[in-house]
């Protein structure tokens, strides 16, 4: 991928000042932890049970929404990294929901030790999600990658439940006490492990946002940082002093800023600063769906908007299943009556030509059946094309979109512009990956901007 080339100029020493100020914000908390262990008087005592409650229950919730965003992202893009990324954020909520309950006379009698130490258990085992989500997947990995972070993900949320029930009933290990005060033993360990993770985490979104830019990365660079320090405050600051009262807002802030800088970005692929190269453009082979009605702009110009919108929705409403839920499509674009639809976007459908020729034969299907009740309607045609693509973010704020570029999505168009009224086009490279077709030759084909003629076949029937 081509990047942009930053030279020095007048805007680097305000940047190199904003990052020296940056770095300096982010080490006020761990500075003010030094000091409140170093002064022991400083260090006041301060119980306050709702405070508690809502300071963690508000981190757990900012952090579930942050969880969702960025998982809904990954899956529809395929983006393992920010799939990690939402683990982190998962394994933070659940047990730092957990942690809530374990408020005194809020909602439980009496806290467990279950409960108690379930904040660095949640914000390890995010310090591994974290770090697992720098690591550059293949492109060829990319779909297994995917599967093993969708296991990973729902053994985390089985892990919160058993850790609940162990803790709610008390039960072994969770059977005796409150827990230690502050981690200790093999929790330390894996606290400093963990602290070890995030600052490296963080660096790498330190670098990525100083290749790409934008608010996103940044937010979660200092994030990580809030993440690690809330792990420092964790093994060394006693139950209900100021020291302890700190990693529970440092979590907050960590969270607050990511939350920040996703609601700041542009909706339209709102995590897209985070996205994988391969996500923010990388080459796939992929194959491309293009339909629309012949004779659309006739029929408009003769019905009102209200008859044309009715027209296309009962459309839409049986061939935009057809293509994704049945086949496994993306719609990448609808305009006006024009959709297109791509197979193998994320790299996990091999069988790519073969579930695109399905969906246009079943598009066909269901919209001739609308077409039938309805004399008069314009009906779609259907051109699929098999090609190498380039997968890419496009636009900037304001508006943003990922989409697929390449000669083999202009063809796609071209040979849909071809098809008989009620058919599928195929071409050739489509037909190769098809052995069981039923096609008719609809023979080679000049189309706009190619300069040899393409070969194309009308689809008639897949024979199993």
């Amino acid at each position: 991928m081509a990047e942009t080339i930053r030279t020095a100029g007048p805007a680097a020493p305000r940047a190199r000042t904003g990052r020296f100020v940056g770095v300096l914000l982010l080490a006020i908390p761990l500075a003010g932890l030094i000091l409140l262990r170093s002064r022991p008087a400083l260090d006041s005592k301060i119980e306050h049970d709702p405070a508690h409650f809502w300071i963690v229950l508000a981190a757990a919730v900012l952090s579930a929404i942050t969880a969702y965003g960025t998982g809904s992202a990954a899956a529809r893009r395929g983006d393992v990294r920010v799939m990690y990324l939402s683990l982190t954020f998962l394994s933070a909520s659940g047990f730092l929901a957990l942690h809530a309950l374990a408020t005194p006379h809020v909602l439980l009698p009496a806290a467990s030790a279950g409960f108690n130490i379930s904040t660095p258990v949640g914000i390890i085992i995010g310090s591994a999600f974290a770090v697992a989500s720098v690591v550059e997947v293949p492109p060829e990995r990319n779909a297994q990658a995917l599967r093993t972070a969708r296991i990973l993900r729902l053994g985390l949320l089985l892990l919160m439940v058993v850790w609940a029930a162990l803790s709610l009933w008390r039960l072994p290990p969770f059977d005796e006490g409150i827990g230690p005060e502050r981690a200790s033993g093999a929790l330390l360990v894996a606290a400093i492990v963990g602290t070890g993770l995030y600052l490296g985490a963080a660096v790498f979104y330190f670098r990525l946002w100083s290749r790409r830019g934008g608010l996103l990365p940044a937010a979660m660079t200092a994030a990580l940082v809030l993440l690690a320090e809330a792990l420092v405050a964790v093994t060394v600051a006693p139950n209900w002093f100021l020291s302890w009262w700190e990693w529970h807002l440092l979590l907050l802030a960590a969270f607050v800023l990511v939350a920040w800088g996703a609601q700041q970005s542009w909706h339209e692929e709102r995590f897209a600063g985070l996205y994988e190269e391969a996500t923010v453009a990388g080459r796939r082979v992929m194959s491309i769906l293009f339909a629309d009605l012949k004779g659309f702009t006739s029929y408009s110009e003769s019905h009102t908007p209200a008859e044309v919108t009715q027209m296309l929705n009962e459309y839409f409403n049986v061939a935009i299943p057809a293509v994704a839920k049945r086949h496994g499509g993306q719609v990448d674009r609808i305009i006006g009556d024009a959709l297109m639809v791509t197979f193998n976007r994320i790299g996990d459908q091999d069988d790519h030509a073969r579930r695109a020729a399905l969906a246009g034969l079943e598009l066909q299907a269901e919209t001739g059946r609308i077409a039938a009740q309805h004399p008069g309607w314009p009906r779609f045609r259907v051109g699929i094309n098999t090609g190498e693509v380039l997968v890419s973010v496009l636009g900037g704020e304001g508006g943003r979109t990922h989409t697929v570029i390449g000669d083999a999505v202009n063809v796609a168009s071209r040979i849909e512009g071809q098809a008989p009224v009620g058919g599928v086009a195929v071409t050739a490279d489509t037909l190769a990956l098809l052995p069981d077709a039923v096609t008719e030759p609809l023979g080679p084909l000049e189309l706009k901007g190619k300069d040899e003629p393409v070969e194309a076949h009308v689809l008639l029937a897949l024979s199993r």
